[in-house]
């Protein structure tokens, strides 16, 4: 679940977030924020999802089952009114059971795929379509991992015109995970993309990346009124929630500490992580004079330079 290679991938998620500092603003009447948002035709009571990671219940030690776990994330999720990603991977039942989670909670979730080879891979994203997910996403950020590599199994980068293959194919909104830059941005706004996730996968494919705050607004800027903007990397509190949406995210998605509760304590850790992370958004909305979230850009932010972890 770490980063890969010195890690600093992973750090520099951090970095990035710690380098910008926001502008504390009290002379105004903002009192009760506005932080609900509409996403893929789904109104969620806050900007901010669970991010999809599958494979839990070995990579944090067995402590809980892969059904436990993702049905904690997702009915957690529902409870505050948002959604939550499911992963996929090797083996089947990492998929199966989020495929399975997401019918549970009436399809409140969102499937993402692994940028499999073709037959896997369309076979795959007709299952989760059918889950009535109001998404379907593919994390083509995978085709770098280095556990399904020691596996045998066949993911790879997917072309401009694989793309758009793949996303016809799919009867929902299709979301792109893994966009670093804005020519990928761009690219999957012309394959037919209704949304992409700016990642780098946690710092777990790549070393030597640089953190997402940093390259999130020229990605942002790239697609703007063309398709949704995720964002996920770092995020610890909602004063970074806050952060990254200045930088150009609609919304933004957690991944590890979301994790991390839900196997700590099941669906009521991840009620009480998300619960944090909306009171604090809502009181970083405050002090700073951000009424709800059309309000907030890039003007909200100092800009000091790189941070000292």
């Amino acid at each position: 679940m770490g980063g890969i290679g010195t890690g600093s991938a992973f750090t520099e998620n951090l970095r990035a977030l710690a380098a910008r500092h926001l502008k504390m603003r009290l002379i105004h009447d903002v009192a009760e924020p506005e932080i609900s948002v509409t996403l893929f035709g789904q109104k969620l009571g806050m900007p901010v999802l669970a991010a999809p990671i599958g494979g839990v219940s070995f990579n944090m030690g067995g402590r809980i089952s892969e059904a436990d776990y993702i049905q904690a994330v997702l009915s957690g999720c529902k409870n505050m009114g948002t959604l939550g990603g499911t992963g996929d991977g090797a083996p089947d039942f990492i998929h199966e059971t989020a495929f399975a989670a997401i019918r549970d909670v009436g399809g409140s979730g969102i499937p993402f795929i692994k940028p499999w080879a073709e037959a896997e891979l369309f076979e795959k994203l007709d299952a989760a379509a059918a889950t009535g997910a109001p998404a379907v996403g593919m994390d083509v950020d995978a085709a770098g991992l280095i556990t399904l590599r020691l596996m045998g199994r066949p993911v790879s980068p997917k072309g401009p015109d694989a793309l758009r293959k793949i996303i016809e194919r799919v009867p929902r909104p299709m979301i792109i995970k893994g966009v670093m830059t804005p020519a990928d941005a761009r690219l999957a706004a012309a394959a037919g993309a209704a949304g992409i996730v700016v990642s780098n996968h946690g710092g777990r494919v790549l070393d030597g990346t640089p953190g997402v705050a940093s390259v999130l607004p020229e990605v942002a800027k790239a697609v703007r009124g063309r398709l949704t903007v995720l964002a996920a990397g770092g995020v610890r509190s909602g004063g970074d929630v806050l952060k990254l949406l200045a930088l150009g995210a609609d919304a933004v998605l957690i991944g590890r500490p979301i994790s991390v509760a839900a196997v700590g304590w099941l669906k009521d850790g991840g009620v009480q992580y998300l619960e944090k992370i909306r009171s604090e958004l809502i009181t970083a909305m405050i002090l700073t004079g951000s009424p709800n979230l059309a309000a907030i850009d890039g003007s909200i932010l100092h800009e000091t330079g790189e941070a000292t972890l």
